[in-house]
């Protein structure tokens, strides 16, 4: 971060410095476990405990100051006592950006969408770390903590700030999109993650438009013309609108694309640019994810030869994304088991149907997608009839939560044993590992909390 007196932070959040006025010199964690020499640490109420009983600890690690919410008397440490910790965590991440504005040269890219924002944002950071440097978050750093932490990363040298916008309801993104400003906004795709949390799919566009509608007149907008609700942004937002998609009509486009397990492939269209691209990175959706990095660099008048090798270098989206591993007996794992909604699992699903057309026996290994409320029957029981009707040779599904893609891909089938389920991740892993055979390619899909992203991971190392 940049360096600031804690007398500085203290009026620009609203707080009540108690203590010595002392010089932040390194970075903001709410982690007292991250804290290094020089250091502030937030305090926060959390689900499982509170911020305020590591305060010590965060000053024993070298912090020199915290922002609480009531003076934690045990401590010498210097507080700032504020209302709220973590909007007093945006609203410093908010004045440290607009500090930096001032006396420097920096562009802001702020990235949306039910799926892709991790990926784009990976590829974003590998793109613009060619011509300066760049801030973008770790993980999925996208909420009103994570957002800020990220943000407050920056120093006097940083040129481009990636900023992960994760929907938390109404509201949020534009709580997000007002502290970070973006020059730039990308929205990826509306879909139906979170869609049990936000109650139907027209509240979950409402939610994602409040990054084109909050930018600002003289920004610009980046949307995927081949969503049909994203399509509908460029009514309302005052930005200056562009397109990436797949349709003619798009300014930056893709044609011709492949995929296979050597990766993905496509010809990329941007003006007057034309190039052949060649990712590491498996899946057709993929490609709508390198088309928004490439259009961001477009919009930014950066090379694109530089921005589309930097692309093709990248060996991985990120860890459990579309990652492929060695499995047992010579077979092919493909690990995409971070998290799952209908429309990334149907995404991988036809990923892995292409795959098997070029001579692969396919498993897809399946488990629940969470936050689905209502459309939680309707939606598990159509992915199983999906797998069937993409010709994946055997679905296990993993999970009660699940069960009901086994239903679903059992009534669908064919002929007998096309869909196994098994309670447990262990039972499954058992099933698999006698299972799998050279050449056979096996994706593993569920969201985060079914856990199957470490039945990957175990397959994975069973040649190890």
């Amino acid at each position: 971060m940049i360096q600031m007196r804690l007398s500085e932070i203290a009026a620009a959040i609203n707080g009540q410095l108690v203590g010595e006025d002392r010089l932040v010199t390194s970075s903001v964690e709410t982690d007292s476990r991250l804290i290094s020499s020089g250091a502030l640490f937030v305090a926060k109420p959390g689900e499982v405990t509170d911020g305020h009983l590591f305060v010590s600890a965060a000053a024993q690690s070298g912090a020199i100051g915290a922002i609480v919410e009531h003076q934690v008397t045990d401590s010498q440490i210097s507080q700032i006592v504020v209302r709220d910790s973590v909007h007093a965590l945006g609203q410093l991440a908010k004045h440290v950006l607009e500090l930096h504005r001032k006396d420097n040269e920096l562009t802001v890219v702020g990235i949306t969408g039910s799926n892709g924002k991790t990926s784009t944002k990976n590829m974003l950071r590998e793109i613009l770390s060619k011509f300066g440097e760049t801030v973008a978050p770790i993980e999925s750093f996208n909420n009103e903590v994570g957002a800020p932490i990220s943000i407050l990363k920056i120093s006097a040298s940083t040129r481009f700030l990636v900023v992960e916008l994760g929907a938390d309801g109404l509201g949020s993104i534009e709580y997000l999109t007002k502290i970070c400003s973006p020059d730039i906004g990308v929205v990826l795709k509306v879909g139906l993650a979170h869609v049990g949390e936000f109650g139907d799919i027209e509240t979950t566009f409402r939610i994602k438009s409040e990054l084109a509608n909050s930018l600002q007149t003289g920004t610009k907008v980046l949307l995927n013309a081949d969503d049909s609700y994203v399509a509908r942004m460029s009514e309302t937002t005052k930005a200056e609108v562009h397109w990436f998609g797949t349709s003619a009509d798009s300014e930056i486009r893709a044609e011709d694309i492949s995929v296979s397990l050597a990766g993905t492939t496509f010809t990329l269209t941007c003006m007057d640019f034309s190039a052949p691209v060649t990712l590491c990175i498996l899946g057709e959706h993929q490609v709508m994810n390198a088309l928004a990095a490439l259009g961001v660099a477009s919009l930014l008048n950066l090379d694109l030869k530089i921005a589309v090798a930097a692309l093709e270098s990248m060996q991985l989206a990120e860890r459990w994304r579309m990652q492929v591993l060695q499995g047992p007996n010579g077979s092919i794992v493909i690990n995409d088991a971070y998290n799952a909604s209908p429309d990334s699992m149907k995404a991988a699903l036809q990923t892995l149907a292409t795959i098997g057309r070029q001579g692969h026996r396919t498993i897809a290994v399946l488990g629940e997608m969470a936050e689905l409320g209502r459309y939680s029957v309707e939606e598990h029981d159509a992915m199983g009839r999906i797998a069937v009707r993409l010709n994946i040779d055997e679905v296990v599904v993993v999970g009660e939560g699940a069960k009901l893609i086994h239903m679903g891909a059992s009534q669908e089938g064919s002929w007998d044993g096309e869909s196994k389920f098994f309670p447990s991740i262990s039972d499954a892993l058992q099933h698999l590992r006698g299972l799998l055979g050279v050449g056979d390619v096996v994706l593993v899909k569920s969201s985060n909390s079914a856990g199957l992203r470490a039945l990957g991971d175990a397959l994975a190392e069973v040649n190890q």
